[in-house]
């Protein structure tokens, strides 16, 4: 390349963002390689978008944390009054990222045919003395970037960009409640707090959890005002090629998803969270406007078997093929004495026919009370009232009964919002145990059984 291809180059490379990658490093940033040309020009769009957040899910080994380490260098390059935060799951990894970007910075020219940071930006330099690999300064400014994580500290420093790079090290802490809410946590009461006024978020992850980071930002950030953008890249396309051959081909792709379980891979690969992959129920079936006729109402209820379960009661219509249709949900931690009227209202107010009520766990003692107070309360004894004792393994039953489940009870169109704690531990019920609450389950289990399989019960 001669000196003036090279000018030319160098004068491309600090206007657009792929040609700076490209100038960088031409044999992975290839023009062949669409899906890079495709991130990188998202990132240049979005640095001058009126767009807050940009989450970018991308397979491994494609470049995402390597590009944006390159979107730093250039934005510094372009802007070097920027302040820069970035972080990672911990402080050595989000040090190493710190340090490449100093390092290209700092990269002293050796080759004449070969373009290095200072020729692309020849006024941006590292201050001398303040260069450390976490913190440092470029000269005439004071603290452009600081490496942080959930451990860290950002204390006193206030950011243009914070990008936040993959914070889930693994499987485990993926499936971790309380790794995944401390995330939450550190990112907005300290990442947030640190961000200046019109400054933007980066967030780059593997998508391992529904609750992960990403899944949080996408849920939560726009109701807070928040506009998103969001690139989600799968390794594997629909129409079964791949998203780059010569990074990872359908062969290699293939052997490193046997080896590592389909919801790993998923994960990695797919941008599928390992929670959806390994959800039992994949759909439902929703219902709007007027209801079929009913041969009978009925009502199961599961009542709490500690202080930290939910009681759950649910009536639903059965029509004349068997097929259930959900009315009505009482699903609550709340103690005996405020659930036992509700359940007795919702039984009168429904005018349900039968309520089987499991006995295993003080749920003969609640059955009655409920029985008590439709008679006194409503004078109404039009509801016959179960107690019955279960004895088979709940979650078998569960997983057995999940089929007809899906295919024969019906929810209401907006039971999302309806009963939204009822809804979240129905859509996000794991098959393999990784479960904290299973009583929503249960109780619509108990539905299937009733309805599918006759009664499977031994009254007392």
């Amino acid at each position: 390349m001669n000196k003036v291809q090279l000018g030319a180059q160098i004068e491309l490379a600090r206007r657009d963002f792929f040609e700076y990658c490209h100038l960088k490093a031409p044999n992975f940033y290839k023009y062949n390689r669409k899906f890079l040309i495709e991130l990188a020009d998202t990132l240049q769009a979005f640095s001058s978008s009126k767009d807050d957040v940009l989450i970018i899910n991308v397979p491994p080994r494609h470049g995402k944390s390597r590009t944006a380490g390159n979107f730093v260098e250039w934005l510094l390059g372009n802007n070097p009054k920027l302040k820069i935060m970035t972080g990672s799951y911990n402080e050595t990894l989000s040090t190493t990222f710190s340090k490449s970007v100093r390092n290209a910075i700092m990269e002293i020219k050796a080759d004449e045919n070969k373009a290095v940071y200072s020729d692309i930006f020849p006024k941006v330099k590292i201050k001398h003395g303040d260069g450390a690999m976490n913190l440092w300064s470029l000269e005439g400014y004071h603290q452009n970037y600081l490496a942080t994580s959930p451990t860290g500290t950002a204390t006193g420093f206030g950011a243009d960009y914070i990008i936040i790079d993959d914070l889930i090290k693994n499987a485990l802490e993926a499936n971790n409640a309380t790794v995944l809410q401390g995330h939450w946590d550190w990112f907005t009461n300290t990442m947030l707090s640190r961000l200046e006024t019109g400054g933007k978020i980066i967030l780059i992850m593997t998508r391992w959890h529904s609750q992960d980071l990403a899944g949080r930002a996408l849920k939560e950030l726009p109701k807070l005002g928040y506009k998103l953008q969001h690139v989600n890249m799968k390794a594997l396309q629909d129409d079964d090629t791949m998203l780059c051959d010569e990074i990872l081909s359908k062969k290699e792709y293939d052997r490193k998803t046997k080896t590592m379980g389909e919801d790993i891979a998923s994960a990695n690969y797919q941008q599928e969270p390992i929670d959806i992959k390994g959800r039992l129920y994949s759909s439902f079936k929703t219902y709007d406007g007027e209801l079929p006729e009913f041969k009978e109402i009925k009502n199961y209820a599961d009542t709490a078997d500690t202080g930290g379960d939910y009681l759950c009661s649910i009536n639903y219509g059965v029509t004349f093929d068997n097929e259930a249709y959900v009315l009505d949900v009482l699903y609550t931690k709340a103690p005996m004495e405020e659930t036992e009227p509700e359940h007795a209202k919702m039984l009168f107010e429904r005018k349900v026919n039968w309520s089987d009520i499991e006995s295993n766990n003080g749920g003969r003692g609640y059955s009655r009370s409920v029985e008590r107070i439709l008679k006194e309360k409503y004078n109404w004894n039009g509801t016959r009232i179960e107690a019955f004792h279960q004895s088979k393994n709940k979650q078998a039953r569960i997983i057995s009964n999940a089929t007809w489940v899906m295919d024969h009870i019906y929810f209401p169109s907006d039971w999302r919002f309806k009963w939204p704690d009822y809804y979240k531990a129905m859509t996000e019920y794991q098959r393999e145990g990784k479960n904290e609450h299973d009583d929503a389950p249960d109780a619509t289990t108990g539905i299937a059984e009733k309805i599918g399989q006759g009664n499977l019960f031994s009254f007392d």
